[in-house]
């Protein structure tokens, strides 16, 4: 089913909470760009991680999350998949979820390699979700997990308030921004029209982001 002879080992962690009408054909062709890299005919087949012992890509149907623990074998080009995996599990997605990609280097060995060589490993954090603010919403706090993490060596956690406080305020003007970048593509108030919200964009404001 994999290509045993290409140069990475692609490793694809996370756990997505999906939406309560979201079935498991809507999984199957949003996970297709995942299943058909590997080979498989339908995600039944192309489930089943490279390492038996990962559970694989797994549809909790009673908790409504998508469990991600798979490997496959690949090459750059599974980038473009995974594009297109994000883009289609937006739609299904009911909250903000990050997803970790680790691409090792299949064809780099530290005991054979000279002092010099590097591999060619590689770490990639994906995000998807509902709305921009949702998916805001999940970067923000692991940004606020890691950096609390690292302080909280130096310093009590009760003095880091203002740390977060800063971070916060990042944010918010990042989701400001894109909000007033959409709004330029609305017409004007008043003017008639459908009056539908284009480009799908801001909703509400990230909690925590104020």
């Amino acid at each position: 089913m994999s290509n045993y002879n290409a140069p990475f080992e692609i490793h694809v962690h996370g756990q997505v909470p999906l939406r309560p009408d979201a079935g498991y054909e809507q999984l199957q062709e949003a996970l297709k760009p995942l299943w058909k890299y590997a080979g498989a005919r339908s995600l039944a087949d192309g489930s089943v991680s490279a390492y038996e012992e990962e559970p694989g890509i797994q549809f909790d149907a009673k908790e409504h999350t998508l469990q991600l623990c798979w490997t496959v074998r690949g090459d750059e080009d599974f980038r473009q998949s995974l594009d297109e995996m994000c883009m289609s599990l937006n739609e299904l997605a009911e909250q903000g979820a990050a997803i970790e990609v680790t691409f090792y280097d299949a064809e780099f060995d530290e005991d054979e390699e000279e002092d010099d060589a590097e591999s060619r490993d590689d770490f990639v954090m994906l995000f998807v979700g509902p709305t921009p603010a949702a998916i805001m919403q999940v970067q923000r706090d692991l940004l606020v997990q890691d950096v609390v993490n690292m302080m909280e060596r130096h310093f009590d956690g009760a003095e880091l308030g203002g740390v977060v406080a800063e971070i916060d305020k990042l944010f918010s003007q990042r989701f400001d921004a894109l909000v007033n970048s959409l709004e330029i593509g609305k017409p004007p108030r008043g003017s008639g029209g459908s009056g539908g919200s284009h480009g799908g964009g801001g909703g509400r404001r990230p909690r925590h982001l104020h």
